[in-house]
C-alpha cells in the first residue's frame, strides 16, 4: 500500500509539462486492435492505466513495444479471446475492447469493467448501439457477450452524449457495412483524436467534435503513426493549484481551449493568468471572488475538474457553489475538505462552500482519481503535513505527478508501508 505526503504551505515556481491525455490513450490502444498491421502512438502518459490495458494486450496476444512516451502495437498474431475480470476491472475504459473486438471479429467476450465509484456507470447506452448495427447481447452475471452474423450500419441516437457509448459505437461500426450516424453525440476532443487515429488507418469518419458523426465502413485499417493530444484534465489539475500556490507556475505544452470553460472561470474569481497559445502562467492572489460553477459535457465545466475546482472555492471570499450534473458521487472528497479545514455543505447534488478557510493537514483518502487531485490540490495549500492514502487511484491518470510538483518547489513523496 502507497501513501502520500505533502509538506503544505510552499511556493510553487517553475514549469509543469503536461503529458498525453488519459481519457484519449485509454481509448487509442484499444482502437490499434482494428487493424492487422503495425501502429505507432506517440505522447503516451506513463500511467497505471497504460498498464492495464497493455496486460489486456498480452492477454489477446498482441505484440507490443513501450519505449519513453510511446507505444508500438502489432496485431498481427492477435487471438480473440475471454477477456477475464481480473483484467477488466482494473479500469472502467477496457470496455472499449468491446468495440473494437466486435469491430475485429464480430464477437467479444468481457466481463463488466471498473474503475472509480463516482456513481452509477452502465454500459447499457454502448451496448444499445452494438444492438442497432446488428449484434446480439447476452450477460450471465457481469459477463457479457456480443457477437454477429455481420455488422450493418445503422442510425443511432444517443439518449445521454455519453463519450464511452459514442468511442465504442465508433470502433464497432468502422468495419461494419455501410453507413452509421450517431446523433447527440460527445463533443470531447478525445473523440476527434480517436477519430482523428481511426482515418489515419484508414476509416472514413466524419464530423467528429460534433452533435453527428457519420462512418462509412472500409473492409480494412492499416498501419499509421498518432500522437496523443494534451491531457485537458491535467492541464486544468495543475492551473488550480497554481491558482493556489502559483508565483509563478507554467503550464505548458497544452491547448487552451480545451479548457475554455475553467479559465472563464478563474478570470470571474480574479485568478491572474498569462494565456499563451500552448501554455498558461498562473500567479496566485491574496483575495478571490466567490464563483459557482455547473458541470455539464464539452465544451462546458468538466465534470473531472469539479472536485480539485472545489478546493480552490474553499480560499474564495463569500459563498460559492458547485453543482455536479453527471455523476451522483463526485462529492465523497467533501468529508476529507472538512478535515482539512474548509466550510462544505452538500444538498442535492450542489456544494455550498464558504471562505476563505485556512486548510490545515491531516490525514486524508483519495476515494477516487479527481477526487485525490483534489486531495493533492488540498494538501499543497494547507499547512503542515498532509497524508493520502489510496493513492493508485491518482496514479492512474497523473504522470509522475511527484517528480512534476517536486520540481516546482513542492514537498511531496510517496512511500510504501
Amino acid at each position: 500500500m502507497k501513501i502520500m505526503e505533502i509538506e503544505g504551505g510552499k511556493d510553487l515556481t517553475g514549469t509543469i509539462r503536461i503529458s498525453g491525455a488519459k481519457n484519449a490513450t485509454v481509448a487509442l490502444i484499444p482502437a490499434a486492435i482494428l487493424t492487422d498491421e503495425e501502429v505507432t502512438i506517440c505522447n503516451v502518459p506513463e500511467i497505471t492505466d497504460t498498464d492495464s490495458l497493455c496486460d489486456i494486450l498480452k492477454e489477446l496476444n498482441v505484440d507490443y513495444k513501450r519505449a519513453s512516451e510511446s507505444i508500438v502495437i502489432n496485431p498481427e498474431k492477435m487471438k480473440n479471446v475471454e477477456i477475464g475480470e481480473i483484467f477488466s476491472k482494473k479500469l472502467r475504459a477496457s470496455y472499449y475492447f468491446m468495440g473494437a473486438l466486435l469491430g475485429k471479429y464480430k464477437k467479444v467476450v468481457m466481463y463488466f469493467p471498473g474503475g472509480c465509484s463516482i456513481g452509477a456507470r452502465p454500459i447499457d447506452l454502448h451496448l444499445k448501439g452494438f444492438e442497432a448495427l446488428g449484434a446480439k447481447v447476452t450477460s450471465e452475471g457481469n459477463k457479457y457477450t456480443v457477437e454477429a452474423e455481420e455488422l450493418k450500419g445503422a442510425n443511432i441516437y444517443l439518449d445521454i452524449a455519453s463519450v464511452g457509448a459514442t468511442i465504442n459505437i465508433m470502433l464497432a461500426a468502422v468495419r461494419a457495412k455501410g453507413k452509421t450516424i450517431i446523433d447527440n453525440a460527445a463533443k470531447e476532443p478525445e473523440i476527434v483524436n480517436v477519430a482523428t487515429f481511426l482515418n489515419n488507418m484508414g476509416a472514413k469518419i466524419s464530423g467528429a467534435g460534433t452533435s453527428t458523426i457519420k462512418i462509412q465502413g472500409v473492409d480494412h485499417l492499416g498501419k499509421c503513426f498518432h500522437e496523443v493530444i494534451p491531457d485537458r484534465i491535467e492541464a486544468g489539475t495543475y492551473v488550480i493549484i497554481g491558482s493556489l500556490c502559483g508565483n509563478p507556475l507554467k503550464i505548458d505544452n497544452i491547448i487552451p481551449e480545451h479548457i475554455d470553460a475553467l479559465l472563464s472561470k478563474l478570470e470571474e474569481a480574479g485568478v491572474s493568468l498569462e494565456v499563451g497559445a500552448d501554455y498558461v502562467i498562473v500567479q496566485k492572489q491574496e483575495k478571490y471572488r466567490s464563483t459557482s460553477i455547473k458541470t455539464a459535457v464539452y465544451p462546458g465545466f468538466a465534470t473531472d475538474l469539479q472536485q480539485p475546482f472545489t478546493v480552490l472555492q474553499t480560499q474564495m471570499t463569500g459563498k460559492s457553489k458547485t453543482t455536479e450534473t453527471i455523476w451522483e458521487n463526485r462529492f465523497m472528497h467533501v468529508p476529507y475538505l472538512k478535515d482539512l479545514g474548509a466550510d462544505i455543505m452538500v444538498k442535492n447534488q450542489t456544494a455550498t462552500i464558504a471562505g476563505p478557510t485556512k486548510l490545515k493537514g491531516c490525514e486524508v483518502v483519495a476515494t477516487d482519481l479527481r477526487a485525490g487531485a483534489a486531495m493533492v490540490a488540498a494538501g499543497l495549500k494547507a499547512e503542515g503535513k498532509t497524508t493520502i492514502t489510496s493513492v493508485e487511484h491518482i496514479l492512474r491518470g497523473y504522470e509522475q505527478i511527484v517528480e512534476k510538483l517536486t520540481n516546482v518547489g513542492a514537498k511531496i513523496t510517496i512511500k510504501e508501508i
